[in-house]
């Protein structure tokens, strides 16, 4: 008989060339049952990988999920969709009765333009106006008075000027009259005029008076009837004979001058007294007048201060109601349902005049996506035990408590629980191989997206989740189908390998069976390298494409799991 030889092709095509040399040996037994013994199958050392897997069964589910429902629960009027449609995002899914949600948009609405009207007459007060008013009025008032003061204290400090000058013309006229008199009369009758320009006699009364004449009358000029031989005398004597004495004209002229002096001082002393009762008046005019400016300055501050503080308070009242108005009119908006994004209807919970209720509810998230975990495979029975309490999915309620579930059937990823001893060796980023017990003959890579950093309890054992992200789809692929993802947690890929089953280990040592030059096998020791699943490195002893045997007892009997048969040969 033909010997069978096989090649390998890493580790999954070393399983296949297994199975058609264990199909071969069998086939050729059954032939043979009378005959010799049948050759062994074999194989050839070949560059391949060595791999180390650790497997654990999920649930394939979408990239993406959205469980949707309607904030505020009403009566349905519109479903739109039915399940399996694809949607795209913005397409209306559903509507549901809005008008309680309208009646209350209008009694919002109503509060906020009251509000509104309160504010605005708040703000448009004339109070603010008119005390500005008035306090621009106080000031120009305050402005003109300490004017018209001004020009009071001007006029009189120019007359007392006047006055001033005045009196000191005059009062130097008088000094000139009265030298003028002493150079008439003489020092000694100078000497008996009054100095203030008195004419009463008793003033200062003259010392060589003489008694009055008989004929009586009173004294010439007013002196007091001084009518003797002396200087009135001699006047009385120069007017009977139509002359004046020069000493009594002095006289006289140094009087007038004196009386004139003392005109201008009594004038000097009230344009002094009339400029002091002005300053005064003045200065009690515009204390006044700024009083009034502090009391218009304080309406007015009053006035600032309560305004803000009113249109502050009104302005809060009128923000508050619009939030209410914006609250009313998102209820109203959202009795529509949209698809926020494009993806596949899988599940709705609703008919047409049916009463819905509020969406509430999270979704258990797998790690490092926004996809839920599945709750089948492992957890199904954790999950069944609790839908009914939890309104988790569940066979006679998909999606929940959802009202519609969108998925996107384009992009899949598979939802694994590992146990604690592998979770410890999956890290993010290995490759993957799945396996769908719905498709036996498919197979499609992955890519490990992230594992759960705690813990769950499934079935009394702890387990973490794990996220596979497909690098390959298929048609055949739904969401929710059992998947097996096979995570390989070590490998060396692009190096000599052979298969754990042909390999001999004696002594510490490893060998594999060749056939010999008289067709007999014999062990060829080599030096094993990393040891995978299904294969193990050849670091040397071995060539590549060397031909080598694989034991019989994988065709005598029933093949043995993870490298039955080894120590054969």
């Amino acid at each position: 008989m033909i010997p069978i030889r096989t090649s390998m092709r890493g580790h999954r095509g070393f399983k296949m060339a297994l199975a058609m040399s264990l199909a071969l040996g069998l086939s050729a037994v059954a032939a043979g049952c009378g005959g010799g013994t049948p050759p062994a199958p074999t194989s050839r050392v070949e560059r391949g990988m060595v791999a180390t897997k650790v497997s654990a069964s999920g649930a394939l589910a979408a990239v993406t999920s959205q469980n949707l429902a309607f904030p505020k629960g009403a009566q349905l009027t519109e479903v739109n969709v039915k399940v399996g449609d694809r949607v795209q995002p913005g397409q209306v899914l559903a509507k549901e009765d809005d008008f309680a949600f309208r009646q209350t948009l209008n009694q919002q609405q109503s509060q906020l333009d009251q509000q509104q009207a309160l504010l605005d007459k708040i703000s448009g007060s004339p109070q603010v106006k008119g005390a500005e008013a008035s306090l621009d009025q106080a000031k120009k008032i305050l402005d003109a008075t300490k004017e018209n003061v001004d020009e009071q204290i001007k006029l009189d400090e120019n007359a007392v000027d006047r006055a001033r000058k005045q009196l000191d013309f005059d009062q130097h006229a008088a000094d000139m009259a009265r030298k003028a008199m002493i150079e008439a009369c003489g020092k000694k009758a100078a000497s008996e005029m009054p100095e203030d320009g008195s004419t009463d006699p008793s003033t200062k009364p003259s010392k060589s008076a003489k008694p009055s004449a008989p004929s009586g009358g009173g004294g010439l000029l007013g002196l007091g009837g001084d009518s003797g031989f002396g200087s009135g005398g001699s006047n009385a004597l120069n007017g009977m004979t139509g002359q004046q004495d020069p000493c009594e004209k002095a006289k006289q002229a140094y009087l007038e001058a004196q009386r004139q002096a003392i005109a201008s001082k009594t004038a000097f002393e009230k344009a002094k007294h009339q400029k002091d009762v002005d300053e005064t008046q003045g200065r009690i005019s515009i204390e006044r007048a700024k009083q009034e400016v502090v009391s218009a300055q304080n309406q007015l501050d009053l006035a600032e201060n309560d305004k803000p503080a009113d249109t502050d308070a009104q302005a809060a009242l009128v923000a508050s109601a619009r939030a209410a108005v914006a609250l009313a009119q998102k209820d109203v908006d959202n009795a529509v349902l949209y698809a926020p994004v494009a993806g596949t209807v899988s599940a709705i919970n609703g008919a047409v005049g049916e009463f819905v209720g509020a969406g509430g509810g999270t979704s258990a998230k797998a790690p490092g996506t926004n996809a839920a975990i599945p709750g089948v495979g492992a957890a199904a029975t954790s999950d069944a035990s609790s839908s009914s309490v939890t309104g988790a999915p569940s066979a006679t309620r998909p999606g929940g408590g959802a009202f519609i579930v969108l998925n996107d059937v384009n992009s899949f990823q598979v939802v694994v629980p590992f146990e604690e001893s592998d979770a410890a060796k999956v890290k993010p980023g290995q490759k993957v191989q799945v396996s769908f017990d719905a498709i036996p003959d498919l197979t499609r890579e992955g890519t490990v997206l992230s594992i759960a950093p705690s813990g769950t309890a499934i079935s009394g054992v702890t387990n973490y989740y794990a996220t596979v992200l497909l690098t390959q789809t298929d048609d055949r692929l739904k969401s929710g189908q059992t998947a097996e993802a096979g995570v390989l947690v070590n490998s060396l890929e692009n190096v000599l390998v052979v298969p754990n089953a042909a390999v001999v280990r004696q002594g510490g040592r490893s060998f594999v069976n060749a056939p010999g030059p008289d067709g007999k096998p014999i062990q060829i020791p080599f030096q094993p390298g990393a040891v995978g699943d299904d294969t193990t490195q050849v670091l040397s002893g071995l060539r590549e494409g060397q031909e080598i045997l694989l034991p019989q007892a994988q065709v005598q009997g029933t093949p043995s799991q993870g490298g039955g048969g080894r120590g054969g040969g």
